[in-house]
């Protein structure tokens, strides 16, 4: 005798309005990214030579809320600075190392790997060394800055030491 399975009939008909053509539309603000689609293009000259970024959300050039991929080449250092905002980054992949104060010092980095998270007050003087290639994430309020201390230049390694 056969009983009939009322739970297989339901994945069934599940299963079948999985497979519709399109996909819904998104409603009115609503932000959907898959990595493999996202755009790289270089990233602004306040940034070292090399690096990629990818916009995800908002304009950091303006008011308001914005997210901001970063791609980073191993080897790269980026010197002493602040922001106007505070910054919330999270490491999506490779690791990168984080220290605060006026003066380079890789003696006085600490290492956040894919995963990890941490946000920088506005105005903190902090800088970072990149060991790997690493991709962040940025999320913070335009307009963004990125304003070097001392030198000011983030190209030169004058001040690490």
């Amino acid at each position: 005798m056969r009983i009939p399975c009322p739970i297989a009939g339901l994945a069934l008909l599940a299963a079948g309005t999985l497979q519709a053509d399109a996909p819904p539309p998104l409603p009115p603000g609503a932000v959907q990214a898959h990595a493999e689609q996202l755009r790289w293009t270089p990233a602004p000259p306040s940034l070292p030579a090399g690096s990629e970024s990818s916009l995800l959300e908002g304009d950091p050039r303006g008011p308001g809320l914005f997210t901001l991929r970063i791609r980073v080449p191993a080897g790269t250092r980026l010197m002493p600075h602040t922001h106007p905002r505070p910054e919330r980054i999270t490491v999506l992949s490779g690791a990168l190392g984080l220290g605060f104060g006026d003066t380079y010092d890789q003696t006085r980095l600490k290492v956040f790997r894919a995963g990890d998270y941490y946000m920088t007050p506005a105005g903190v003087v902090h800088y970072l060394g990149f060991a790997e290639d690493t991709v962040v994430q940025i999320t913070t309020e335009g307009p963004w800055g990125l304003d070097y201390v001392g030198n000011g230049d983030p190209t030169k390694d004058s001040n690490v030491r």
